[in-house]
């Protein structure tokens, strides 16, 4: 049985949609009548290409939250041995959002044609990436798909809480630099021009800086929309040089270099690097498998390609600590852990141990620099707030001293 998307209406007018699985569209038509529903569109999640089904691939992607939820409900649902089709059918029938739930279906179709959970899993590629898929495919042949899935669902829910805390951490940075820009403009383009008129016709020369600051704000007055199109065009402008590759990877190199941002950006790639191996290797996906695709989690692409040439490295006969060392971006402490794994043969625990300790440290990181936004941004808001009373005052003293 394959699964429908269908689109009907009730008895009073009102429109559904839903899911359903039979043997052909006219099938699924008929159910429809049965539960008196007029059907207007019915879809096949499964098409026919060539002879053979494919599951149509949907552009959506599920957010971590909602990912991570799915994956804690089908470990659980695996681990009771319940069959992996009634499972997916059981997650479907609990999901409350229509793309989710035609998602499942989908995947469910595909493993009832005999195709494995891993592979129905890759018509979905912005839903389950490389690692994700990986893992269920080495979980599926080393009959522990419980366990990888219980992992799965702790990284996945691990990256969502990284996500919250540095988005948490930059709202009140951005809020106030939003504060502070409007402010300063409303400032300069209404309040200055008004206060400084009356000296301005008295025909006495302005201080410099009340001068310089008038000059300001009659070019913001007139040319404010041009500044905003011209930022949106230097922003865009940015963004079309990155798209290509080569400039994207000088631009990345020098992030690593670059003092202050390349400690972050380092830290932050090599946490990811680090956790992503240490998962696949607890979930038995081979080591050269597991740096390829732990390399491609990471962001930067100048650190992508280190650890490609890392990985050539390994599959000639070096040791992960010599590959990974001789980038020359990762930290030592995670090296020396790697190179003590590697020579107890714990590479698992001290990978783990690298990951957790990476995590930390960037972590840490951000916290600090976080809580140095807020402050930095408050003395440049007070400063430019300086200035501008400066600007309006001294003209009051120089006509005060003229009297």
């Amino acid at each position: 049985m394959a699964a429908f998307e269908y689109l009907a209406i009730d008895k009073t007018g009102k429109q559904q949609k839903g899911v359903l699985e039979g043997d052909t569209s006219r099938h699924i038509r008929q159910l429809l009548r049965d539960k008196d529903l007029i059907p207007l569109e019915v879809k096949g999640l499964v098409a026919q290409t060539n002879g053979a089904q494919q599951t149509k691939t949907f552009k959506t992607k599920l957010n971590a939250s909602d990912l991570s939820l799915v994956t804690r409900q089908l470990s659980t649902l695996v681990k009771a041995s319940i069959p992996i089709d009634e499972t997916l059918k059981a997650v479907a029938d609990q999901s409350e959002k229509s793309k989710q739930k035609s998602m499942l279906m989908g995947i469910r179709s595909r493993v009832l044609e005999g195709h494995t959970l891993a592979d129905a899993m890759s018509e979905f590629p912005n839903v389950f990436e490389d690692l994700y898929r990986s893992m269920v495919a080495s979980g599926e042949k080393s009959g522990h798909l419980d366990l990888v899935l219980d992992r799965l669902a702790d990284y996945t829910e691990s990256r969502h809480e990284i996500q919250s805390k540095i988005s948490g951490a930059l709202a009140y940075p951005i809020i106030l630099t939003i504060a502070s820009i409007g402010i300063v403009g409303f400032l300069l383009g209404y309040v200055v021009p008004e206060i400084t008129k009356s000296f301005t016709q008295s025909g006495n020369e302005l201080p410099w800086i009340t001068q310089a600051l008038l000059t300001m704000s009659e070019f913001l007055k007139a040319k404010w929309l041009w500044l905003i199109l011209s930022v949106i065009a230097i922003f865009m402008g940015i963004k079309k040089l990155l798209s290509n590759p080569a400039i994207r990877f000088k631009w990345d190199k020098w992030k690593l270099k670059a003092p202050g941002i390349g400690k972050v950006v380092r830290g932050m790639n090599a946490a990811r690097f680090a956790r992503t191996l240490a998962i696949l290797n607890q979930s038995s996906v081979p080591l050269l498998e597991g740096m390829q695709i732990a390399g491609e989690v990471m962001t930067n692409v100048a650190l992508k390609e280190a650890v490609r040439e890392a990985t050539l490295s390994v599959r000639e006969g070096a040791g992960l600590k010599v590959s990974l060392q001789e980038c020359g971006y990762f930290p030592p402490m995670m090296l020396h852990m790697i190179g003590s794994g590697e020579t107890s043969g714990e590479l698992e625990q001290m990978l783990d141990r690298a990951a957790d300790n990476q995590e930390r440290q960037f972590d840490n990181l951000i916290t600090t620099v976080m809580n140095l936004i807020g402050p930095v941004m408050i003395l440049i808001m007070g400063a430019i707030v300086f200035t501008i009373v400066l600007a309006i005052m001294l003209p009051i003293f120089e006509l005060s001293n003229n009297l």
